[in-house]
């Protein structure tokens, strides 16, 4: 399961690198591909220290990075796509559809994870 997370991520990743790519073509977007190139490659990079998590709440720390992460990669989606400027509907769906499902996979992690500590602290 974590190799599939892992490797949904990057290439989740390399799918914005490239939409990146095609947004700093026009002016307007180039700011927004700059913020979604760092937001949806940070997510990458950081479950990868989460999956070294030296304890539970250290992996709840730096899943919540990745939350946050996706968070931010959502909204430069739907601020993209709503703004008109990008016309390629089709890729941005996916992507959105593709980052609404690993924001319910880290949400339901972390929730798990929490859960998991209270019960162990009340051992």
């Amino acid at each position: 399961m974590r190799q599939n997370i892992e490797l949904r991520l990057v290439d989740f990743a390399a799918a914005i690198i490239k939409l990146s790519k095609k947004l700093k073509e026009d002016i307007s977007l180039k700011i927004l591909a700059d913020q979604i190139f760092r937001s949806a490659t940070s997510s990458a990079l950081n479950y990868g220290e989460a999956q070294n998590a030296q304890s539970k709440k250290d992996f709840i720390h730096k899943a919540s990075i990745v939350l946050k992460e996706l968070r931010e990669t959502h909204i430069n989606l739907q601020i993209i796509s709503k703004s008109g400027l990008y016309h390629d509907y089709e890729e941005i769906s996916q992507l959105i559809s593709e980052n609404d499902e690993l924001l319910a996979i880290f949400t339901a992690s972390i929730i798990t994870a929490k859960k998991n500590l209270i019960k162990e602290c009340k051992k």
